[in-house]
C-alpha cells in the first residue's frame, strides 16, 4: 500500500511526536513518519524517534546567517527524504512565508487551544493555559491546523474540547488538553491530510 511521508519537527521533549509513533498503523495508515527533525541537539525527541527506528536530523539556527539559509537546509533535507507532510509537534521556531508556501497545505501543527483563542504570536506552551485560566473560561481544548505565515492563522482541520475543572493549574490543564485532546486530535488529522495527499495524487 503506498503511504505518505511524514516529517515530523520537534524541539522538546516529544509528546506529542510519542502520541504520532504509537498511532502509527492504528490510527494513521496512509502515512508513515519516516524524519523527525529537531532544532534541539538535545531533545529528547531525538530519543524517542530513535527508540522507533526513525531516521533523525538535527538542524541549528545558529548555524546559519540567515533565517532563509536555516529554511533553505530543512528544505533540501525534507526533498532528500521525499517528505509530503510536515508535522510541527512542539517546534518552537516561527516558519516564515518563504518556507509555508513551499508547503502550501502540506505542514499542520497543533495548538493547546480551541484557536481564535489564546492563540497568535506569544501564545505557546503553559502561557496558552495561564491566559485561559485568567480568563476564566470553562472550556479550552486543542487545535489541529494548516501552517501559514500567520502564526496560528491557518485553515483549521480539526478541535476538540476540554472542560476546565475546579482547582486547574496550568501545568494540570496542560496535561488533559494533551491526553484528551491533543494525542487524540494530531493522529488522527494527520492521518486525514495523508488520505487527501493520496487521493491527489492519484
Amino acid at each position: 500500500m503506498k503511504q505518505v511521508n511524514v516529517a515530523v519537527l520537534v524541539s522538546g521533549g516529544g509528546t506529542n511526536l510519542q502520541a504520532l509513533i504509537d498511532a502509527q498503523g492504528k490510527v494513521i495508515k496512509n502515512g508513515k513518519i519516516s524524519l523527525v527533525i529537531s532544532n534541539n541537539a538535545n531533545a529528547y525527541a531525538l530519543q524517542r524517534a530513535k527508540n522507533a527506528d526513525i531516521k533523525t536530523a538535527v538542524v541549528l539556527k545558529k548555524e546559519f546567517a540567515t533565517q532563509r539559509d536555516f529554511e533553505e537546509k530543512l528544505i533540501s533535507i525534507l526533498r532528500e527524504n521525499d517528505i509530503d507532510l510536515i508535522v510541527l509537534a512542539g517546534f518552537m521556531s516561527i516558519l516564515s512565508e518563504y518556507f509555508t508556501s513551499t508547503y502550501k497545505d502540506r505542514i499542520i501543527n497543533v495548538h493547546p487551544s480551541l484557536i481564535p483563542s489564546f492563540c497568535g504570536k506569544g501564545f505557546y506552551g503553559l502561557k496558552v493555559h495561564e491566559e485561559a485560566l485568567k480568563y476564566g473560561v470553562k472550556v479550552t481544548g486543542a487545535t489541529v491546523h494548516f501552517v501559514n505565515e500567520i502564526p496560528d492563522g491557518g485553515k483549521i482541520i480539526m478541535q476538540k474540547a476540554v472542560k476546565i475543572r475546579k482547582g486547574d493549574t496550568p501545568e494540570i490543564l496542560q496535561k488533559r488538553v494533551m491526553v484528551q485532546a491533543e494525542w487524540k486530535i494530531l493522529p488522527a488529522s494527520t492521518e486525514l491530510v495523508c488520505k487527501n495527499i493520496l487521493k491527489e495524487k492519484n
